[in-house]
């Protein structure tokens, strides 16, 4: 009898919340309308914020199967401070349903993005075969002007807009990163700026030394069609694919800024792949130490887990844990960060 009156005693005040309308219609506004972000932390440094950044994805206005906004909202869920919507321009399989100008999925991304405090990037993906393949073209002004024949005369009009231009997935579809002279000749005309070291579930290793070679940036993004979670919601802090960029704000323009910059690294998998000083400062940023006795204290307050060695020893420095381990000599081996293809950093306890 007590356990029903307790009961009824917790029911009483929701069913005098739930008459808010009338007798017909019970409105339950006062449940919790709280909406949560899973924050990602992976720290700055040298005055430089890092923003967590996917510039490749896809919409129902291309070949994809969500919805702007809710492109939006799955990317503020997961930590995200930065999306391009990137539709194709050749290849539009829903026009018929999805009846739209090149640059509608942006404006209804971008208003999304305004409520809940996302940048969104206006983009667009040139969709050719090898030996150009697939370009994203980001800060675009107008999509339209880019559905022309001629696949250079589009990144010229890209160009001219003043975009920023990244070589996507340069293995696919043939399995062969194979750098053409076209890529070369578009690069030293300043129009391809970056490339993806990672795609959706793809690495590209012969990829990674073209930061050092050709000057452009290493990117990781998801290049998702379906819902996001149906295949990254792995648990147990896996991520999704990210571009890293260190800004100097969280604003749009700090953001275009670094990128210019080739502030940039490419995060896969607990894996990333850039230049080799922001890679040491990053893991410096990371992994905070203090001398205890004649051991040293590490700890991560980063949400990567960061593994070394030093000869045949194993160190890992899971994310967000305190290690303990005997005072270092020397240098160390940062297995999962690489500056080029098989090179690894190497790093320095201070």
């Amino acid at each position: 009898m007590k356990r029903i009156l307790v009961l009824l005693m917790l029911a009483a005040p929701l069913a005098a919340n739930a008459q808010l309308s009338n007798d017909d219609v019970h409105k339950y506004d006062h449940l919790n309308q709280s909406q949560y972000r899973t924050e990602i932390n992976i720290p700055g440094f040298d005055g430089y914020q890092t923003l967590k950044c996917d510039f490749h994805i896809h919409t129902v206005f291309s070949d994809g199967s969500v919805w702007p906004s809710v492109r939006v909202q799955e990317a503020w869920t997961e930590g995200l401070d930065a999306i391009a919507i990137t539709d194709h321009i050749e290849y539009r399989p829903f026009k018929d349903i999805v009846q739209a100008d090149l640059n509608e999925s942006y404006n209804i991304a971008r208003r999304e993005g305004d409520r809940c405090g996302l940048i969104v990037i206006k983009g667009t993906e040139i969709t050719r075969s090898k030996p150009l393949g697939h370009l994203n073209a980001l800060f675009i002004t107008d999509a339209n002007v880019m559905d022309v024949e001629d696949p250079l005369q589009a990144v010229d009009i890209a160009d001219a807009q003043g975009a920023y231009i990244i070589w996507n997935h340069p293995g696919w579809p043939d399995n062969k990163s194979t750098f053409y002279p076209v890529h070369g000749e578009l690069i030293k005309a300043g129009k391809i700026d970056a490339y993806e070291a990672y795609n959706y579930m793809e690495s590209y290793p012969l990829t990674f030394d073209w930061y050092a070679e050709y000057g452009i940036a290493p990117m990781a993004n998801t290049d998702i069609h379906g819902l996001i979670a149906m295949d990254y919601d792995c648990g147990d802090g896996w991520m999704r694919p990210m571009t890293l960029v260190f800004a100097t704000g969280r604003t749009e323009a700090a953001l275009r800024e670094a990128l210019e910059a080739k502030r940039t690294l490419a995060f896969f998998q607990g894996n990333l792949v850039g230049d080799k000083e922001y890679l040491s400062k990053l893991v410096g940023a990371s992994l905070k130490t203090r001398t205890v006795g004649d051991r040293l204290e590490v700890t991560n307050v980063s949400d990567i887990t960061y593994s070394m060695t030093q000869g045949d020893a194993l160190y890992v420095f899971p994310a967000g844990k305190t290690v303990l381990i005997k005072t270092p000599q020397g240098e160390f081996t940062v297995q999962n960060c690489l500056w080029g293809n098989g090179k690894h950093l190497t790093y320095m306890f201070q």
